[in-house]
């Protein structure tokens, strides 16, 4: 085989396990696969198949669902030693939902996405639902992924926005201009509002978190109803997503390793 003709399995095989992961608490079947993906069904099937022989996949034999496999979970664990940043992340997520009573989340930047690693919920009642763990999403949508994009270099963001179509997706609320005006607000403030643009009424705030090169690498959320975010309340909960991010980076900047 070819190395374009590799390089073009691995692809797919990292598409299918990226799909697996964001369904992986009730499992998804080949299909659900198959549309998340863009790849037929039978390609699907074939390459599921084969990562389950390896054990990098598990299949309900009564519900014929698929599920990340333990194979996965011992790579993760030998990865974590190094790259694994939710344990410090656990008691910002924490003191951020305490504090306000709101969900607060911790999401990291994989290639063109934000990928959620942790959530916790606050005292407040009623949810949104949007963000969960294991949840993806591109650049530029939901709040951990128009921050992150907000701190990119200039041309970086007009090139990700030139080569990426949000709208078809997403709708016409994440056309370039609008999210180009987003970010605007994002850099001027320091924290990103999600004003209900994925679920009408769910509404998101978030604050980057950086490496020790000063790159954007994960983000800090709160997310929750529409009436908790109004914009008296905004300042408040941008101060302390903030605070939290700076006290985050500067414990990852003396972590080795990170």
């Amino acid at each position: 085989m070819s190395a374009s003709a590799n390089a073009h399995l691995i692809g797919r095989v990292g598409s299918v396990l990226r799909a697996l992961s964001a369904a992986n608490e009730a499992g998804a079947a080949t299909s659900d696969l198959a549309r998340a993906t863009d790849l037929p069904r039978p390609t699907v099937h074939r390459l599921l198949s084969s990562l389950a022989e390896e054990g990098f996949v598990d299949r309900d034999r009564r519900t014929g669902r698929w599920f990340l496999g333990p194979e996965l979970y011992l790579l993760g664990q030998t990865a974590g030693t190094r790259y694994d940043v939710t344990h410090h992340a656990r008691a910002s997520v924490h003191r951020l939902a305490a504090k306000t009573g709101e969900s607060a989340f911790f999401s990291a930047l994989r290639g063109e996405e934000t990928v959620c690693l942790l959530r916790e919920d606050g005292d407040f009642p009623i949810r949104s639902f949007v963000l969960y763990e294991g949840a993806r999403f591109p650049l530029g949508v939901v709040s951990a992924g128009l921050v992150l994009l907000s701190f990119f270099g200039d041309a970086e963001i007009e090139a990700y926005l030139e080569r990426t179509d949000l709208t078809g997706r997403w709708g016409e609320k994440h056309s370039p201009e609008a999210v180009r005006t987003r970010i605007a607000r994002t850099r001027r403030d320091g924290y990103a509002v999600n004003p209900g643009l994925v679920v009408e009424g769910s509404w998101g705030m978030a604050a980057a978190v950086f490496d020790r090169a000063g790159q954007p690498a994960w983000a800090l959320t709160l997310t929750g109803i529409e009436t908790r975010f109004r914009p008296e309340r905004q300042p408040e909960l941008g101060a302390l997503l903030l605070h939290e991010a700076h006290a985050l980076t500067r414990t990852l900047d003396t972590t080795a390793g990170l």
